[in-house]
């Protein structure tokens, strides 16, 4: 089929404004939050289940590969059409289907963003718990693809411990259920875990339609603690401190120096403007347990050297300290235009010695990297500030980024605690599995997508394994 009766052909599906190709308007979806770009095809914005289906039917018919698309929040460049693919885009698939309050379950098209979902259950006294940093704009779709966690991950995990089934809609256009129904709010179901499977698989088996998704009741009382530090060390040292003390806080988040001075000159989050690291931690539960652990966190933040202690008194003062750690990535636009941030997990007892190795790989490369991170699960995000416009620097943050996954695999974690492999960390794979691993992980993905149509180029290595660069930790720095 021309391009111009297939063009027609998925007008007749979603609607003639719904169907997106004149070049110039494609540029709007080149980018997703990372440093990849790709240009797709054409861009089809389907309405419903039904019009996925027809629309994956007829692009498996025509050998057209598929990237589906979410609100374009995504760091790791897996909504870019890297390939010139056709996007899917779910931006008019927003609705809240259902909420069940009685079973706490609620029902979503893959379009509604993520603080949406939550503030609507909140009037029913329930809320959802996973909150990523781009909370305000990501997509349920998107956080199902790539697995998404946030700062209260700590306590009630990321993505897939939150979603019960699944509509999904294969390379073929056919229609599949994954886990509980999307009409009965039954929460475990026999068989194969393939809901579990789904989530995280990065667009490549499939698009989820519905979302059954599991619901929390909002707690008795919150308690939000920032502790300020002279500096990374020692309040790496309170991290392990509370931990040591059995507490697991709803959240701990951890801010450097940079990261601090960027946030304070966007506003005023009353974070110490000298200070070396800040520790964000929130506790949740009854009113007397948050009160007595409450207690025990206090002194643990002055026992490792805290120089500041603030509590947050008041619903807003929470508010205002978590919207300024969530709009971190956003201030560091005071430093420089460009940042490729770094998605690397490590053991919570390697956090002092890899953040010390990160600042070296920073000083050998000449870049600028501020650190804010979920500090009580080792999730790092070192964030690479550049300006793409002076010649090599993306090369530069590219190498450095390189690095400092190495580093942290070295340290005994991985490449990506929640934002996914996609293009960016392909290469790299080889850094942490084998290639009988690979193997069995294509084995699995084309039990799902046998013609490779969906997200192609995405998670797996396309050339030579990884090898690493010359540079090596400092001495007295190995790992």
């Amino acid at each position: 089929m021309d391009r111009a009766r297939l063009l027609q052909a998925f007008q007749d599906i979603v609607g003639e404004g719904n169907v997106v190709f004149h070049p110039d308007d494609l540029l709007v979806y080149e980018y997703d939050g990372s440093v990849d770009r790709g240009i797709p095809s054409v861009v089809v914005l389907p309405g419903s289940s039904e019009e996925v289906s027809r629309v994956m039917a007829l692009a498996y018919q025509e050998n057209i590969p598929v990237a589906a698309r979410g609100s374009g929040t995504g760091l790791s460049g897996g909504a870019i059409a890297s390939q010139g693919e056709m996007q899917i885009s779910f931006t008019r698939m927003n609705r809240i289907l259902q909420v069940d309050v009685e079973n706490r379950v609620a029902v979503v098209e893959p379009g509604v963003v993520n603080l949406e979902l939550d503030t609507q259950v909140r009037k029913s006294g329930l809320r959802y718990a996973p909150d990523p940093s781009s909370q305000r704009a990501c997509s349920l779709g998107g956080n199902i693809a790539e697995n998404a966690g946030g700062p209260h991950c700590l306590a009630y995990g990321t993505t897939t411990n939150h979603v019960l089934g699944l509509e999904v809609v294969l390379e073929d256009g056919a229609m599949i259920n994954l886990g509980s129904s999307i009409d009965s709010p039954v929460r475990e179901t026999p068989g194969y875990d393939l809901r579990g499977v789904f989530v995280g698989s990065e667009g490549t088996f499939g698009v989820a339609t519905k979302i059954m998704v599991r619901l929390l009741p909002v707690p008795q009382a919150v308690k939000t603690f920032l502790g300020a530090f002279p500096d990374i060390d020692s309040a790496c040292t309170a991290v392990s401190s509370v931990i040591a003390q059995g507490i697991v806080p709803a959240a701990m988040e951890m801010m450097d120096a940079v990261t601090i001075q960027a946030i304070q000159k966007t506003m005023d989050a009353g974070y110490p403007n000298d200070a070396g690291a800040v520790l964000l931690i929130e506790l949740e539960g009854l009113q007397e347990e948050v009160e007595g652990v409450g207690n025990r966190v206090e002194a643990c933040l002055w026992d490792t050297g805290a120089i500041q202690v603030n509590v947050a008194q008041e619903e807003q003062d929470r508010v205002k300290l978590w919207l300024a750690r969530k709009g971190a990535f956003g201030a560091f636009g005071n430093i420089a235009p460009n940042m490729y941030l770094v998605d690397g997990v490590v053991p919570r007892t390697k956090l002092t010695q890899v953040l010390a190795e990160v600042s070296e790989i920073g000083s050998q490369y000449g870049v600028t990297i501020a650190n804010v991170f979920h500090a009580g699960d080792g999730n790092l995000h070192p964030c690479i500030l550049f300006d793409e416009r002076e010649a090599g620097a993306l090369d530069r943050a590219t190498e450095a980024s390189a690095e400092i996954l190495r580093l942290c695999v070295a340290a005994g974690g991985t490449l990506t605690g929640e934002h996914g492999v996609g293009l960016e960390k392909k290469e790299y794979m080889p850094l942490v599995f084998s290639t009988e691993d690979m193997a069995a992980m294509r084995q699995v993905r084309d039990a799902f997508a046998p013609e490779n149509r969906l997200n192609p180029g995405k998670i797996f290595p396309d050339g030579e394994p990884y090898q690493p660069p010359a540079y090596r930790p400092s001495p007295g720095m190995s790992l």
